[in-house]
């Protein structure tokens, strides 16, 4: 995988093994962690919240999923995600995947932006590749 790639157009091989990581690091977090009791999930959805409409106004504003502010924004939204487990780069580009490929995930952060998805994978798939 390149840097420059889009989400969308990742190899399937390397999609298969992505969903895979993010399925089996959760799974594991989630035994280990009892359910992740140990998160304060209200503080989490509310800090995605304000970080998405963060990126909603950067999308908005023209901003690419390679800037560096752009990418500062992802370091947030890794740091957030790491609150339950800290994902492997697999599993992260994973949880990528999932925000376009199921239907709730992809209503829910697109009402953020019609273009927040695509967007977010990208940057995901850049930070992911040149941070993790």
């Amino acid at each position: 995988m390149t840097p420059h790639m889009s989400i969308t157009t990742i190899d399937r091989d390397d999609a298969v093994r992505c969903r895979r990581a993010l399925t089996e690091e959760q799974t594991a977090s989630l035994a280990a962690t009892d359910g992740w009791s140990h998160v304060d999930k209200d503080q989490v959805h509310r800090d995605w919240h304000d970080l998405y409409l963060e990126i909603a106004a950067a999308i908005t504003a023209g901003a690419q999923p390679d800037d560096e502010a752009v990418q500062e924004l992802i370091g947030r939204h890794y740091a957030i995600a790491s609150r339950f487990y800290a994902p492997s780069r697999d599993a992260y580009l994973g949880m990528a995947l999932l925000y376009g490929e199921d239907d709730k995930m992809r209503e829910w952060h697109d009402s953020y932006h019609p273009r927040m998805v695509e967007f977010l994978g990208t940057a995901m798939l850049r930070y992911a590749n040149t941070r993790l």
